[in-house]
């Protein structure tokens, strides 16, 4: 195995920081490395494998897909896309009538831009400090983090800043020329932090008054993570773009794009070759049906509240842990002190968990995790972070 490692180091450009763990095999919540390994999950692919590694159901559907047809352009109608958009637009806020299909978060992003900007005719846009919606250039100029923007300039102009949870701020950045301002209900690589339900009320009628275009990214947040089918659906929030992707197909490559019937796009102005192909469709639709019939959403509240009130009662005097915050099961445990060599240490102790900023852990399980792995990962995380 330390031939193939050595093969990606060589071929393989070093965008990535690297664990030096080679994973090779997963089965719902838990992980095995090229040593035989294994490692409970809380990454789950960034949040995309809500439904767990392997997902039989997903495999099933795949694997009956694959033998019918994989590919097929958007100039041509085709059954699993229809059948996909029904579903994804039944589930969700019921202002949004309309949907793209993609192939992932930051092309989501990309799209709610462009649609934004033609359906306005206006081309500003304001966004959140520490909000994160992707990479590519045009959703990088939405994300705040200057680790994530620096040597890339110049960005795609019309982009503001504001803190998060400040309403007054925000409404002095509109100019007459906002198209959109777009907004995380839970900043997942900022930290871990949940927007006020007033504050994203406030920015929904200011939306209404000044015509303004509102876009919730939900790359992370959507299909059950916080304990509902879409974390806006905590506050009773429809916004007027919805961007999807990660566990859309329980991580195999997927965005979306839900609009309301604000958005009007000419036909050829926008466009992807493999978005919205059979074998993704065919995936999401079984990554759906298996929540609704699973009641994923009330797994992941139940076990979100078991997790975050056992990890409050060991650390409520904790002389490393500042605070402990999420909803359902996305979590961050904010340290008094750098995280990674703590997030090193759990790896060494069977368990994978992500930063989200420089001093927070970040819990991100497959909502199919047990309350028996569970109760391991409260073991780990007080073996480490209690001493």
């Amino acid at each position: 195995m330390k031939e193939l490692k050595d093969l990606e180091d060589e071929f393989g450009l070093s965008v990535f920081p690297k664990r030096d763990v080679m994973i090779v095999k997963g089965k719902n919540s838990k992980l095995w490395d090229s040593e035989g390994k294994e490692y409970i999950d809380c990454i789950a692919g960034h949040g995309s494998v809500n439904l767990g590694h392997s997902n039989p159901e997903v495999i099933q559907a795949i694997k009956e897909q694959s033998e019918k047809l994989i590919s097929c352009s958007g100039s041509f109608y085709n059954d699993q896309r229809a059948l996909l958009l029904q579903k994804l637009l039944s589930i969700a806020p019921k202002n949004l009538k309309k949907a793209f299909l993609c192939n992932s978060g930051t092309e989501s992003i990309e799209a709610a831009i462009k649609f934004s900007r033609i359906s306005t005719g206006k081309t500003g846009f304001i966004c959140a400090m520490r909000g994160f919606h992707g990479r590519s250039l045009g959703a990088l100029s939405a994300t705040h983090n200057i680790e994530h923007r620096a040597g890339f300039e110049p960005f795609v102009p019309g982009f503001e800043f504001v803190p998060f949870n400040d309403f007054e701020k925000l409404k002095e950045k509109e100019s007459g020329n906002t198209a959109g301002i777009i907004l995380e209900v839970i900043q997942g690589e900022g930290g871990i932090h949940v927007a006020e339900e007033k504050y994203l009320q406030n920015v929904k009628t200011f939306c209404e008054e000044k015509g303004i275009l509102l876009i919730i990214d939900e790359v992370q947040t959507g299909f059950c993570r916080t304990g509902k089918m879409f974390a806006c659906q905590h506050f009773g929030l429809e916004p007027d773009i919805l961007c999807l992707a990660k566990s859309i197909a329980n991580g195999f490559p997927m965005g979306a794009v839900l609009c309301s019937e604000k958005i009007r796009v000419p036909t050829g102005k926008h466009g992807t070759t493999f978005g919205g192909n059979p074998l993704a469709c065919a995936a999401a639709i079984a990554s759906i049906d298996f929540m609704l019939e699973n009641d994923l959403a009330k797994e992941a509240k139940e076990k979100g509240d078991f997790l975050v009130s056992k990890l409050k009662e060991i650390f409520e005097n904790s002389e490393k842990v500042r605070e402990i915050r999420g909803l359902g099961l996305m979590i961050g445990i904010e340290l008094k002190e750098k995280a990674k060599p703590y997030i090193n240490e759990l790896m060494k102790n069977g368990l994978l968990v992500l930063p989200a900023g420089s001093t927070v852990i970040r819990l991100l399980p497959p909502l199919t995790i047990s309350h028996e792995e569970l109760e391991k990962v409260v073991d780990i995380l007080k073996k480490v972070l209690v001493k």
